[in-house]
């Protein structure tokens, strides 16, 4: 009875590779991985129904306003595979602890702005502070997948994608009941408990030091010795800082191209393309490049996955702030009545991942995803001004299926085919595209929205985003290495 009762004393309370249950996954990781990931998409879809009441507050009109949403996603976009590439390098919780800390600087600063800039500027920093938490979180799956010998951890990536998945559809809910209840600004004041709670659990739960097991890849000047918590320690030759600044200032260039398209700003993609030429030859010339162009060039299916990862966005996001836009003003409902029309979204989010989530079927949930996509795409060219609420509800209830499978389907496909050596930097690439998604839907919001969400303005954006879906089914279908993606046996 008494060494029963050590061993499982032991079992719960000792951490992975100090003497922990050699081939279970060390589930006191999972509370700081799934609430250090759902930063991001809590603040990216609050947002939503938020702009409204600050433009009337702060006396600034949409296109003003519509920087609140792509400076939060430029930051990101930037922030996410560099902060990934520095966990790859220096581990998970020494980054975690410093971007979980900026998200509660950002949220205090954002309680109080004086006027948008300030407010932007807040947004800005919140998108690098919950840069570091999901390539943290990929990175200490793969660590334990590695130490424990169990290739296909399908619960954790499931509660990784699911998480974000819910919590990105109920934003749009709980912004609107924070809006009813403080004001506008509570949806920014809001991350200080939660950035404070990632803190303990990060501090009291993540491991200081993890290190892979030898043989399980050695690649890009990564030392395999083992260790604790499975993850690779690398033989840092230095940070590739002139890469990183090349890699952000193409994606600077070409998000703030996208933000607005027009002739005038043609400079733009021109940066863009000079940006990225002098990365490219930086980056097949040094030694420890940011991102490794040779490994990445001929892997043509992660490739795939990060175009898919694009389209998949671009209408999900497309969605999220058009029609919550177009129920406001088109529709003419309150920010808390817009919120709460969309909780069909997030519960069929939440059901489909839950239903799905163990089984990896990366192939099958894209084909069903992009097929339920269109015909959502399809049910908002019959929406009007005066369509009932529970048609709004219903057409809702349709986009969250892809909402649920999707982004589930091309984390488990990264997951499979990125090089383990570069999980944090992949994982943050893949955010990346999704992001660049983002930005191709607010630039479509606005291009289709330019005197006002009016019904029209939704249609002719319904139009785009089933061409997207179009795209996205389509790339699937054609795409056969997604039917080798099977877990690999320990």
């Amino acid at each position: 009875m008494i060494p029963t009762l050590r061993a499982r004393f032991q079992q719960r309370f000792t951490p992975a590779g100090d003497g922990g249950p050699p081939d279970r996954f060390d589930r006191r990781l999972i509370a700081p991985m799934v609430l250090g990931s759902v930063l991001n998409p809590v603040n990216s879809s609050m947002i939503a129904v938020a702009l409204v009441p600050i433009g009337s507050a702060l006396g600034a009109p949409p296109s003003q306003t519509a920087w609140l949403v792509s400076g939060l996603y430029l930051a990101t976009a930037v922030g996410q595979p560099v902060i990934g590439r520095l966990v790859d390098m220096f581990g998970p919780r020494r980054l975690y602890l410093i971007g979980t800390a900026m998200v509660g600087v950002a949220g205090l600063l954002g309680s109080v702005a004086p006027n948008l800039g300030a407010l932007v500027a807040a947004r800005v920093l919140l998108g690098f502070g919950t840069s570091a938490a999901y390539p943290a979180a990929m990175h200490l799956t793969r660590s334990e997948a590695e130490r424990t010998g169990r290739d296909s951890p399908a619960g954790v990536l499931t509660a990784l994608a699911v998480s974000a998945q819910t919590v990105s559809v109920i934003g749009p809910t709980l912004g609107g009941l924070l809006i009813g209840l403080g004001g506008w600004r509570t949806i920014f004041l809001v991350n200080v408990p939660l950035s404070l709670a990632c803190l303990v659990l990060g501090a009291l739960r993540l491991p200081k030091a993890t290190k892979i097991a030898k043989g399980a890849s050695g690649a890009n000047g990564v030392d395999r010795a083992a260790g604790s918590g499975g993850a690779p320690v690398p033989v840092a030759r230095g940070i590739d800082l002139p890469g990183m600044a090349l890699f952000a200032a193409l994606l600077v260039a070409l998000m703030v191209f996208l933000m607005k398209p027009r002739a005038e700003g043609w400079y733009l993609p021109v940066l863009a393309l000079l940006a990225g030429a002098a990365f490219a030859r930086r980056e097949l010339r040094v030694p420890e490049p940011f991102i490794d162009l040779r490994v990445l060039g001929g892997n043509g299916p992660l490739l795939a996955t990060f175009l898919r990862q694009f389209l998949s966005y671009t209408t999900a996001y497309a969605f999220l702030y058009g029609f919550t836009q177009w129920l406001e003003e088109g529709r003419g409902l309150h920010a808390a009545a817009a919120g709460l029309v969309l909780l069909p979204l997030s519960l069929t989010g939440l059901l489909v991942s839950a239903v799905t989530g163990r089984r990896e079927a990366v192939r099958g949930k894209l084909v069903v995803g992009s097929l339920v996509q269109i015909a959502g795409c399809a049910a908002m060219l019959t929406l009007q001004a005066g369509s009932t609420m529970w048609l709004l509800a219903a057409v809702g209830a349709l986009m969250g299926v892809p909402q649920g499978l999707n982004g589930l389907a091309n984390q488990n496909a990264l997951y499979r085919q990125a090089d383990p050596a570069r999980i944090g930097s992949a994982a943050g690439l893949l955010r990346t595209f999704m992001y660049l998604g983002a930005m191709a839907a607010s630039a479509a919001d606005a291009a289709f929205f330019q005197h006002g969400a009016d019904t029209g303005g939704l249609h002719h954006l319904s139009l785009f985003m089933l061409a997207g879906a179009v795209l996205l089914l389509a790339v699937t279908v054609i795409d056969r290495s997604l039917g080798t993606l099977t877990p690999r046996k320990a």
